[in-house]
């Protein structure tokens, strides 16, 4: 197989790093839209969908426990989310949504999917599966060539 000239190779790695950087401009657009950090989000998404445990979502993310914890506190704060002592066992905490933690979620969920709308659905389908085929094959040479 012939080797892809430098020039495009080039150009398609500015062209992924002027996507990377845009969507995370969006991603905190849109959590801002709703007045939260992209974090802050995360760690509702998380609460929203699943039994949350801040030690292993730290872990997940790589993060410490004291950063996951701030982020808690600035949640409940804002009374975005509540938190009580887990029914089932009482040296664990059960973190739950407050109304208000529902609407802020629905309201980033919603300009989530309007994006998506407007910019990733009118895409041609096709296009579109190629793409997540090349991403995925980046995806896989990188976490190889990084794995060295």
């Amino acid at each position: 197989m012939p080797a892809v000239p430098m020039p495009v190779v080039h150009d398609a790695i500015a062209k992924l790093q002027r996507l990377t950087d845009l969507f995370r401009d969006r991603r905190a657009a849109l959590a801002a839209d709703a007045g939260l950090t992209e974090q802050q989000w995360e760690v509702l998404e998380r609460i929203g969908t699943e039994s949350f445990m801040p030690s292993l979502f730290a872990r997940h993310r790589e993060s410490s426990a004291a950063a996951v914890s701030r982020l808690i506190r600035q949640l409940i704060e804002k009374r975005l989310v509540s938190v009580s002592t887990s029914p089932h066992d009482g040296r664990q905490r059960a973190y739950v949504l407050t109304a208000k933690g529902r609407r802020a979620l629905d309201a980033v969920r919603a300009s989530r999917q309007a994006a998506i709308d407007a910019v990733w659905a009118p895409l041609d389908t096709s296009a579109l599966a190629t793409f997540a085929r090349v991403s995925d094959e980046l995806i896989r040479r990188i976490e190889s060539y990084a794995g060295r």
